[in-house]
């Protein structure tokens, strides 16, 4: 859902990627970055202190700035690759286990949940890779695509701590609706 606002933010991106591609510092380097503070915001998670749950917002919001920030730099010095994408692709996956594990550890949430919510949530990336392996593109397909659903961790989760385990029933309903939404579509468009 927030894939389709990046054509009207385009001047805004452009801007942010010139910012961050004048330090010299690569795409990998700022993905590395944003991975690190997913790590970060695990750990603030898991560690359950006072304030944990704002910290662990905080951090979570920061890494989604920089998951931003390595395509926009990729993109204005023209080193877009293979590799980059591979690697942003992972990373992503790895940072998002790592929150909810941090959740987990936490005690923020039952146990079923947050199974629950990173199941669904690695199904909805599962679906857009195998769907775009068969020609069809799932970008921008669902209400609830990573973006958002960390967003709702991080929002949702900073107005207390008893509201990371809503945060996580939210995360689930949307990743649910959304793997509904791309199996519709590429089934629809993959013909038979």
């Amino acid at each position: 859902m927030l894939n389709n606002l990046r054509e009207g933010l385009k001047p805004v991106l452009e801007k942010l990627g010139k910012t961050f591609a004048s330090t010299g510092l690569s795409a990998n380097f700022w993905t590395g970055m944003g991975l690190g503070f997913a790590f970060a915001s695990a750990i603030a998670y898991a560690s359950h202190m006072q304030y944990s749950f704002v910290v662990g917002g905080i951090l979570l919001l920061i890494s989604g700035f920089f998951d931003i920030v390595d395509g926009q730099v990729a993109r204005v010095t023209g080193k877009t690759s293979k590799r980059g994408a591979f690697l942003d692709s992972v990373f992503d996956k790895i940072a998002e286990v790592a929150i909810f594990l941090g959740i987990l550890i936490g005690n923020y949430s039952p146990g079923y949940l947050v199974l629950l919510a990173i199941t669904m949530s690695l199904l909805v990336s599962y679906t857009r890779s195998r769907a775009e392996s068969l020609g069809i593109r799932l970008q921008g397909i669902g209400i609830g695509e990573r973006a958002e659903r960390l967003l709702v961790i991080a929002i949702v989760g900073m107005i207390g701590p008893v509201f990371l385990k809503y945060a996580v029933g939210i995360v689930i309903i949307l990743a649910g609706i959304t793997l509904f939404q791309r199996i519709a579509f590429a089934s629809k468009n993959l013909g038979n």
